[in-house]
């Protein structure tokens, strides 16, 4: 039977709907504390970040709701499935998003968690603030007219 390919640096998953129900207005990138059962299950390239968002504690800012399943292989040193995950920042940029968030309305949503050339875990994690309904009617009249740009452009030549 053959393996299933592990990924060894890449995009391990993205969450979509983050663009989708919020407007981005910031990306940064840190680091995640995980257990060895975790990091192979990432590497299998499974993992869940449409429930989850970053929330700033006493210690540090931690990873909520991210669903990493467990892993088969791994014998009694399991791990919780949506356990808080801390994010390695630095202090300065700690403080920005936590005053970033205090601000109203404004969250830290994952946009994609990947492994870097040095193979090690990193979250992508976007500064947002949700959309409302004409939000989102605005960018599908955006996406519509830019289409009909393309298609007028083409069809001149």
């Amino acid at each position: 039977m053959a393996k299933a390919a592990l990924i060894s640096h890449g995009t391990v998953a993205q969450n979509r709907k983050a663009r989708h129900d919020y407007a981005i207005e910031d990306t940064i990138e840190g680091g995640l504390v995980l257990t060895g059962s975790e990091v192979k299950s990432l590497r299998k390239g499974r993992c869940t970040l449409t429930e989850a968002f970053a929330q700033p504690e006493a210690d540090g800012l931690y990873l909520v709701n991210m669903h990493i399943p467990a892993y088969e292989g791994a014998s009694h040193f399991q791990h919780e499935e949506t356990r808080k995950r801390k994010i390695l920042l630095h202090r300065k940029e700690l403080d920005r998003l936590s005053a970033a968030i205090s601000r109203k309305g404004m969250t830290l949503v994952p946009l994609s968690i990947f492994f870097n050339p040095r193979g090690f875990a990193k979250v992508s994690l976007g500064l947002a603030k949700g959309k409302t309904n004409i939000d989102r009617r605005d960018d599908i009249k955006k996406r519509e007219w830019q289409r009909d740009q393309a298609r007028i452009m083409r069809a001149r030549g």
